[in-house]
This record gives structure tokens, C-alpha cells and sequence, in this order.
């Protein structure tokens, strides 16, 4: 049976660790271009002068349109061309790293996330956009990034929500990593761009995968609350540590290398729903690992401890908590074809998956988390 596992060659993280930019950007030479938004910029750009003294680097400054579109990929390219850069450098967000990812192409890479809302930083794929922000295409590199460069004291700054949408995607990575391995399904880590072109077998996860998402898992159940009472105040404690590790390293790396399951695929059939768009992707995905218990029928001591855990943070624990107050049965029908589509990671679940069973999971999932929530507030 062939396994694999990926993950960055180096994950650092710790409080004003962005001064320490500079010194990784040296492991490859003397200047980078930088992947950013300006108000992104903004927010560290004393860290980011004073790193560029220090260490005697130039950074680029490429003002990132905002989407990571082939277009706007071709203009940092050539940016990052005409003026030698050694590396590149992603800051802020998800889409300026996957714009970064997308310009280093596997190589010299340093991504610097400014929030902890997903598990994308550590990843070797990324998504692209047309230029009007639609959904393009996946996109997989040879490798993981070279640095992933994590500070803390940046990402306690940021509005705690960012945080919580992070546990939220993190929150479905043991659930889809379990299902994933019961059923020897493929997962990310195995899937090279030749696996499009059939020169490169796929791969299943491996154990230390498998430990990692427990892990990530555990350390939600046991610190999210206090992470997020710690944010509120734009303070760095263990517990907020631990937490942005977990959103960001555990999450990422269970995975890329543990497998997905059906928590993404419903979050990606939510989409459809235009009440949903002003919601972070780690927020549906947190209903959508509701939906996923739901559908294989978890133990209803398991689906409580979830349903807890999403309350004590304020995660969504039903529809009406992502933007969704009414839903036909048409619409509830669109959004589970959605989630099944044949591409789609749903089937990575250890049994047989058909659209009814999926619109049943979701109606039943947000008839559980409405009464749920409605008994912890009596």
C-alpha cells in the first residue's frame, strides 16, 4: 500500500517572529518579493523595515490586487523577474499566499500568515479565481513551502473571529482524516500534478497523519476557549499558541496528509446559498462537520461534545448560523448534488454516499443544532 506524507521543510512561530523574516530570506539570497495586500503591508510594516535593516534584504513590494488569478500571477511573475527576487514571499491571508504559491511554483517560498482563520499555510496546493473572484481551478506544487513563518503577536491583533473560523476548519480535520482512513482514500499528500496526467500512482494517509489530527482535535476541545478569550484581548498566551499551532500546522498538515471527507464537501455545496457568502470557510465547515456526524451516524456523545464545543466559541452549530434562515427543499436538494459531485471529497467516506442521504444529513444536522441551541440557552 503506498502512503504519504508532506508537510513545509520549516514551521516557526512564536511572538514578533516577523523580525526574524530577514534571516530566511537570506537562506536563499538578498531580496523577495512580497505577496500582499497593502493593508496587510500596513499592519507590520515597522516589523518589516526593521527586518530589512537588520538583515540587509530588499522586499519588493508587488501591491496584490486582492484575487489569485492566472492574471494577476503573471504580473508578479514578471515582477518578481525583472527584479531578480531570490524568493517570494506570501503575507496576509489565503489568497495572497495561494497567490505566492502559485508564483514560486514549489520553490523558494516563505508564507507569513497575518490571521490564523485556515488551515492553508503549510499546504502545497492552492485555489485560483478569475478575475471577478469565481472559482477556477486547483492547483498542486512539487513541494510544501520552504518556511511557514508564524507571529503570534500579528495574529492576536487580528479580530478573534479570524481565529474562530480557523477552529472551525480545524475542528473537521480528525473527523474527515478518521473517515478518510476507514475507507483507504486518497489524500493530497500523494497528489503531484502527474497524478493528472497518470505518471504517479495515489496515495493513502499514513499514521503519523492519523496522530496529528487527533491531536488537533484534542487541543481544540482543551484550549479553544481560553485562545479566543485571549484574542479578544489581542494578547499572546500558551492557549492562544497552541491554538493558532493547531489551526494553522496540526490542521494543515491532517489534512493534506490525513485525507478530506464530507465536512468540505457539504461546506463547498453550502456555497450555492448566497446567505452563506458572508461567512469564513472555516464557519460552514464547522456545520458541515455536524452534517458529517450526522450522516455516518456518530455516537450522539461524540455529536454533543462537537455541538458543545462550537457553542463555548460561537461556531455555527446550524444554518441559520451561516447566513441561512429558510431553505427549500429544492434548495436543500441543489446544495447536496453539489456536495456529490464526482470530484468531490464526500467520497472518501467509508460507505456509499447518495444525494438524498446528504439533503437528509443537512436537515437533520440543523434541526439538531437549533434545538441544541435552544437548550443551552434555557
Amino acid at each position: 500500500m503506498r502512503k504519504a506524507f508532506i508537510s513545509p521543510s520549516k514551521y516557526v512561530q512564536g511572538e514578533n517572529e516577523l523580525l526574524n523574516l530577514g534571516y530566511f530570506v537570506r537562506t536563499f539570497g538578498t531580496s523577495a518579493l512580497l505577496i500582499a495586500h497593502r493593508d496587510d503591508v500596513a499592519r507590520v510594516k515597522d516589523m518589516l523595515d526593521a527586518t530589512s535593516e537588520t538583515f540587509g534584504i530588499t522586499l519588493v513590494e508587488s501591491d496584490f490586487k486582492g484575487e489569485c488569478s492566472r492574471q494577476e500571477v503573471a504580473r508578479l511573475q514578471s515582477i518578481a523577474s525583472e527584479n531578480n527576487c531570490d524568493c517570494i514571499i506570501g503575507l496576509g491571508g489565503g489568497k495572497a499566499i495561494d497567490a505566492a504559491k502559485c508564483v514560486a511554483q514549489g520553490e523558494a517560498l516563505i508564507i507569513c500568515p497575518t490571521i490564523a482563520a485556515t488551515d492553508a499555510p503549510t499546504s502545497h496546493s492552492a485555489v485560483l479565481y478569475t478575475p471577478e473572484g469565481a472559482f477556477d481551478d486547483y492547483a498542486y506544487f512539487k513541494q510544501s513551502p520552504s518556511v511557514v513563518l508564524v507571529d503570534t503577536t500579528v495574529i492576536a491583533k487580528a479580530p478573534a473571529r479570524f481565529l474562530v473560523a480557523g477552529m472551525g476548519d480545524a475542528l473537521s480535520t480528525y473527523f474527515e482524516a478518521r473517515a478518510t482512513a476507514r475507507s483507504f482514500s486518497k489524500v493530497n499528500a500523494g497528489l503531484p500534478s502527474g497524478v493528472r496526467e497518470g505518471k504517479c500512482p495515489p496515495a493513502v494517509g499514513t499514521n503519523a497523519a492519523m496522530a496529528l489530527a487527533t491531536l488537533c482535535y484534542e487541543t481544540l476541545l482543551k484550549e479553544g476557549a481560553k485562545a479566543k478569550a485571549a484574542c479578544e484581548e489581542n494578547q499572546v498566551t500558551q492557549a492562544l499558541e497552541n491554538i493558532v499551532e493547531t489551526n494553522i500546522l496540526l490542521s494543515g498538515l491532517g489534512f493534506e496528509s490525513g485525507g478530506l471527507a464530507a465536512a468540505h464537501a457539504i461546506h463547498d455545496g453550502l456555497t450555492i446559498l448566497e446567505g452563506t457568502h458572508h461567512y469564513y470557510h472555516g464557519e460552514k465547515v464547522a456545520f458541515g462537520t455536524i452534517a458529517q456526524l450526522v450522516l455516518e451516524n456518530a455516537p450522539t456523545e461524540e455529536l454533543n461534545q462537537v455541538l458543545d464545543f462550537c457553542l463555548s466559541v460561537g461556531l455555527p452549530v446550524c444554518l441559520s448560523d451561516i447566513g441561512v434562515d429558510q431553505i427549500s427543499a429544492e434548495e436543500l436538494r441543489e446544495v447536496a448534488v453539489k456536495a456529490c459531485i464526482p470530484e468531490e471529497s464526500i467520497h472518501a467516506m467509508p460507505f456509499p454516499i447518495t444525494v438524498d442521504q446528504v439533503a437528509a444529513a443537512i436537515a437533520t444536522a440543523d434541526r439538531i443544532g437549533r434545538d441544541y441551541k435552544a437548550g443551552a440557552k434555557s
